[in-house]
């Protein structure tokens, strides 16, 4: 299953259950995102050529990531450019979450192991507005 979440005109995120299934390969994202997010159902033999990717420059003006739930049960909260509750949605064993755009802050409901992908270099505290939210107000 695949899910855009949105909070009015703005894509919050890409939620991709663990149960997705899809022929070939399939983008989520557009070519204007900044962090790309692509899914490959290829059969035994398929090959894909070796190749290498070339230095392009490129301007990344806000950070989005990926998230790869390996276990535990996690809920994401959405919130607003005002930093309004907006949504929330629980993540599960071999779920991906691409978080484009808005706000957004995690409460582990189990023992929970995320991989995080995103954009580098990291620019540290420079990188994020913290805010309270609902689950640390």
């Amino acid at each position: 299953m695949l899910e855009e979440i949105f909070i009015g005109e703005q894509l919050a995120g890409i939620l991709i259950r663990s149960n997705y299934r899809a022929e070939g390969i399939n983008f989520f994202t557009g070519p204007e995102f900044s962090q790309q997010l692509g899914y490959m159902n290829r059969p035994e033999g398929h090959v894909i050529a070796p190749h290498i990717h070339k230095d392009v420059k490129r301007q990344v003006r806000k950070t989005q990531e990926v998230l790869f739930i390996k276990s535990g049960r996690v809920l994401v909260e959405f919130y607003d450019d005002k930093f309004k509750y907006s949504d929330s949605r629980i993540l599960e064993q071999g779920d991906i979450i691409l978080l484009a755009d808005c706000g957004h802050g995690f409460k582990m409901l189990e023992d929970s192991e995320i991989f995080e992908v995103k954009q580098g270099p990291y620019a540290g505290e420079n990188d994020k507005i913290r805010f309270a939210g609902k689950n640390n107000e």
